[in-house]
């Protein structure tokens, strides 16, 4: 296990280094430019524009440019911000919490709604839960998390009167509200992921309910809840490992639009405003750190499944 785990990690090397080129090379990509953003569009001289690339080290090539940069991330230095000139590591670590507060609830969620039903579905298939289930899963797919979070807040203020508070509570202050401001997204984001959770978990199931080793546990008399939970499930639960992997990329990606709309001022508040700005070191430091923690997931899926399965590890 340790040699499978030692693999990963060298492998996990290359892809951040990729990553690094990726997110510096898309920032550029962005349309416009900081310079005129900063000075302005009026009145700016040529020699104002020139004076300015070169104080912020943008009249340097591009790969020049890569080297210090990956060069100062060695160092532990994100680089400061254009607009603010405050170190952006600060404003990540200030940030970076909230999101993954609100990331780790939304899977939480998914899989307290989505294992619980996809087994049942998988355990009574074609029955009424199932037909039920399934119906939901599709609705809840076809259903944007996004659109929802919209037409909650405008017919809630509409009907009742409730608007998402524009001041958000920590949870130092008050946990109590702290969980009612990141309950709703949560729940919103839970329940799209929760529909791939409930359709993959049943259909791995039912495919390892129909293997000759369970067939042979029925034949023995055991008992449902051991045929199920002692010997399907650890086969089946393989792919549904995966999917929370993938799930977890879907919600660090999804709490950027959601935090917008509920005014959280998580990272995907900070990356909004920051590519409005075209705060370039802000930009490429907010990417790195969701792109690392992408990585790190992908690594903790593979050991899990090396884990539920050892004929993965060898191979």
């Amino acid at each position: 296990m340790g040699q499978y785990i030692a693999r990963r990690l060298i492998f996990a090397v290359p892809t951040i280094l990729l990553v690094t080129v990726l997110v510096f090379a898309a920032v550029r990509l962005v349309p416009g430019d900081v310079v005129m953003v900063l000075l302005g569009e009026a009145n700016v001289s040529l020699d104002d524009i020139k004076e300015m690339r070169t104080r912020l080290g943008l009249a340097q090539p591009i790969w020049a440019q890569y080297l210090k940069w990956v060069g100062d991330l060695a160092r532990g230095d994100l680089g400061r911000s254009l607009f603010t000139r405050q170190p952006v590591f600060h404003e990540i670590v200030q940030r970076l919490p909230i999101t993954l507060e609100l990331t780790a609830l939304s899977v939480l969620v998914s899989l307290l709604i989505g294992l619980p039903i996809g087994i049942l579905a998988a355990v009574r298939q074609d029955s009424l839960p199932d037909y039920i289930s399934r119906s939901l899963s599709i609705l809840g797919l076809s259903v944007p998390y996004f659109w929802t979070a919209t037409l909650i807040i405008l017919y809630g203020s509409l009907w009742f009167g409730w608007m998402p508070p524009v001041r958000y509570m920590d949870l130092t202050e008050d946990p109590v509200q702290h969980l009612g401001q990141l309950f709703i997204p949560a729940l919103l984001l839970g329940v799209y992921m929760a529909a791939i959770v409930m359709r993959m978990s049943r259909t791995t199931l039912l495919e390892v309910l129909r293997q000759d080793y369970i067939r042979t546990a029925w034949a023995k008399g055991l008992r449902e809840r051991l045929v199920i939970g002692r010997h399907a499930m650890r086969n089946a639960l393989i792919p549904v490992v995966t999917i929370v992997g993938v799930n977890v990329v879907v919600a660090l990606s999804g709490t950027v639009i959601l935090e917008q709309i509920f005014v959280i001022p998580g990272i995907g508040t900070y990356i909004i405003a920051a590519i409005l700005w075209r705060d370039y070191p802000a930009i490429q430091a907010v990417n790195l750190f969701l792109a690392i923690p992408v990585v790190g997931i992908n690594l903790l899926v593979d050991v899990a499944v090396g884990y539920l399965d050892p004929r993965i590890r060898y191979r």
